[in-house]
Parts: C-alpha cells; structure tokens; sequence
C-alpha cells in the first residue's frame, strides 16, 4: 500500500481544511445573479428586500426544537432556510453597488442600516403569535414576487420567480394554522384573536410607497399595488376562520429608513455576535 500516494490525493480532494464563506464561489448557487452591479437606488431597495427575508428568517430558526410538535419544528425550519436563500440572492445583489459580500451586509451592518419592516422584527411570543405574523408576511410576500416577476430589473425577476414557489408553500402553511388555531379550542381561538389584534399595527408599512418607489418605477414593486390582492386572501381565510381584521391603529412605523423597534438590537446582537467577534474565522 503507497500511504504516501494516498496521502497526496487525499490532500488534493480535501475542502475541509481552510474553507472560508469568502473562498467560495457563492454567486454561483444564488438566484438571479449576474454580471450587472446594482445601481444606488437597487441597491437600497434590494436591501429592503433582503433584510425583510433575513430577520424573519433569524427569528423562525428560534423555533427549531421549540414548536409544538416535531412537523413544525421541520416545516418552520425549512421556511428560515428558504427565507435565508431569499436573503442571500438580494443581499448579493445589493452588495454589487459597493462592492460588499453578503455576509459583510448581514454581519457588519449596525441597526440604523438595516431596511426591514417592522412586523419582522415582532417578538415570536407564543405559536399563535408567529403564525399570524407569518401569515402577514407570507401573504405580502407572495404578493410582492407575484408582481416582482415582471420587474425590468432581470436580477429581481429572476429571484421573484424562483423564491415565488417557496413563499407559495409559507402562505399554505400559515393560512393552514390561522384555519385551526381560529377553529379549533376556546384556547387557541383566544390566543389567535390576540396574536392578529398585536401584529395588525404592523401591517400597513409594507404597503407604504415613498420617494425610492417611485425613483425605481417599473423595477420594483409597488407596494400599495400589493395591497388589494392581500386584503383579498386576508378577506378570505378570516371568513372562513371566523375572525374580523383588528380595529387598530397603524403603528408610524420607520424601518425602511433604519427607524427600528427595540426588538432588533437584540436580534441583530445574537446573529451578528460570532461574526463580530472572530472576523475572518476559517473552518
């Protein structure tokens, strides 16, 4: 036997040695991506985009060994990772503005730089308050990659379609819990109703249209053109549910201007804090 023959060609295959995120050819497995750097105002929005995918995604990995039951444990921890996927391919493309990788826009931004939505950054709380936070936000997000499709940026369509079959998938499985939990015992009826009235504040931010919206015409998505096909699935599955949308007032909201709620400092400290603390860690 020729260990040293062995050692040699074990050598030649092995990646396991000295792999870093930045080593890798990333761009290779994300949607979307091309040769076309992002413009300014692309990449801002792009980063509205992202960020939403990304913290929602953050705060449903909590839930892995902590669901009800081990089928939600799965199916929640499928939905981060695809959000996480979702995340990847925007903040790719918003990093080609200046030149900064994804991870350097995930884990070195502070929270003033950050562009998600309120609603994301809402506390888990019980079940029934993640589930109808993820109904909120699944439902406008396949809304917005519905209409994302037909954008004239070809990077945007081109991950609207492909993250369009996934979000499909989180609205079912929302819509799914908000029918049982709205059906099911007094206790979970009690809890659901709680859960809309806390998040129903939130709602209205994604739907606001301001000054890059209309800057980017037909390569974003408006939002306040999302706003009916939402109402109409909302419409929908409370009738069946038998619940009413919460008479609340809408919160005033900031984050697409980096205006956050506290939730996401404390967030932002447990995703970012390994990265921070060992910059450039190899494995």
């Amino acid at each position: 036997m020729n260990t040293a023959h062995e050692n040699t060609a074990h050598e030649d295959i092995d990646v396991h040695g000295d792999v870093s995120v930045d080593q890798l050819r990333l761009s290779q497995e994300l949607s979307g991506t091309g040769a076309v750097a992002a413009s300014a105002d692309i990449a801002e929005y792009a980063l509205r985009l992202g960020d939403d995918a990304l913290i929602l995604s953050q705060q449903l990995g909590a839930w892995i060994s902590n669901a009800p039951e081990l089928e939600e444990d799965v199916a929640l921890g499928n939905i981060a990772l695809d959000l996480l996927g979702h995340a990847r391919s925007f903040l790719h493309y918003a990093g080609s503005f200046d030149g900064r990788s994804e991870d350097d826009l995930a884990f070195f931004r502070d929270e003033p730089e950050f562009r998600c939505a309120w609603i994301v950054q809402q506390p888990n709380g019980d079940f029934a308050q993640t589930i109808a936070r993820q109904f909120v936000v699944a439902t406008y997000m396949f809304e917005l990659y519905s209409a994302l499709r037909g954008s004239s940026d070809e990077t945007f369509a081109a991950i609207a379609e492909k993250s369009l079959k996934e979000v499909d998938y989180h609205r079912d499985h929302a819509v799914q819990w908000m029918l049982r939990l709205g059906g099911g015992t007094e206790e979970s009826r009690t809890r659901i109703i709680r859960a809309t009235g806390d998040v129903w504040p939130y709602v209205d931010e994604l739907f606001r249209d301001d000054d890059l919206i209309e800057r980017l015409g037909d390569a974003a998505a408006r939002p306040s053109g999302l706003r009916p096909g939402f109402d109409r699935v909302v419409g929908t599955v409370f009738a069946e549910a038998e619940l009413s949308v919460p008479a609340v007032v809408s919160s005033s909201a900031g984050g697409r201007q980096g205006a956050h709620a506290t939730p996401l400092g404390h967030i932002l400290a447990e995703m970012q804090v390994l990265a921070r603390r060992h910059p450039g860690a190899t494995w």
